[in-house]
């Protein structure tokens, strides 16, 4: 069996306390913590920037998953690593040189990561797999938490993965983002997906470190 990783985003948890909510994470069975960077340009939204990611990774004993949906990323990635960030995922359609920015990540120390909108074909990572740490199907979206899930996410994640056989990339991560729940984790897994990320599902719920423990389950 494939480990599963659940990444659970902060763009849902209670700012008033998000330290506590960090804290709950490291108790938590989550690998990965989840940020999710907007500029208000390349997304209708703005969330954290630096001194929220500096603050977090002063108290978060897991991995700083940043998810960068922004535009010109190339030119805050050593920025972002340095306030914390151990993987770095750009959107191909911010990059225009978007293997020049993964060699970027790279030489920053961190993973790196390509994520695709719901419109865009999974087909456009044929010239990069090779390279890439990861790669993010955008499920939703990107903007605002809570949107309903596209069910597409699950055939883009089995071609996906059929493509980074073929590339002979096998320690590719494949992480989904947006309206992840038990209604969908397991398919998700089925068809390819290592990371999932779940912000309103796990927040939301009574008790996260259970839903968290849940989400893992499928992989069971």
């Amino acid at each position: 069996m494939r480990n599963l990783i659940i990444a659970p985003s902060v763009l849902a948890c209670d700012f008033l306390n998000i330290g506590s909510e960090v804290h709950m994470l490291n108790e938590s069975k989550a690998d990965w913590i989840h940020i999710d960077v907007m500029d208000g340009v390349f997304v209708p939204n703005i969330s954290f920037g630096f001194p929220v990611l500096e603050a977090i990774n002063k108290v978060a004993t897991k991995v700083l998953d940043v998810h960068l949906m922004i535009e010109k990323p190339e030119q805050y990635i050593t920025t972002f690593a340095k306030a914390g960030a151990k993987v770095i995922t750009v959107h191909y359609e911010a990059c225009p040189h978007v293997h020049r920015t993964i060699q970027q990540i790279k030489d920053a120390g961190c993973l790196a990561g390509v994520a695709i909108n719901p419109g865009t074909p999974v087909e456009v990572y044929e010239d990069i797999i090779a390279d890439l740490d990861l790669a993010l199907i955008m499920s939703v979206n990107p903007g605002f938490g809570g949107q309903k899930f596209i069910p597409n996410a699950i055939n883009k994640t089995k071609r996906l993965a059929e493509m980074a056989a073929k590339a002979g990339n096998t320690s590719l991560k494949i992480e989904i983002d947006g309206g992840v729940t038990m209604a969908n984790a397991a398919d998700l897994y089925q068809a390819g997906a290592d990371v999932l990320v779940a912000g309103s599902f796990v927040f939301a719920s009574k008790d996260p470190k259970a839903t968290i423990a849940e989400l893992l389950s499928v992989a069971n």
